[in-house]
């Protein structure tokens, strides 16, 4: 299991961004834009993996 597995992640449309926007709910302080759900949803993750470190 990688470290940022234990979290809830959330992939919602931003209209003001006319994008995809990656959500972790324990640190809502950080996002990610994307173009798909699925690359908004890669881009959190690495966010995250990247504070953690």
């Amino acid at each position: 299991m990688l470290e940022n597995d234990r979290y809830t992640y959330r992939v919602t449309w931003s209209e003001e961004d006319d994008e995809y926007v990656g959500l972790c709910v324990e640190f809502p302080s950080l996002s990610w834009l994307a173009s798909t759900p699925e690359t908004a949803l890669e881009g959190i993750r690495q966010v995250l993996t990247s504070s953690l470190i």
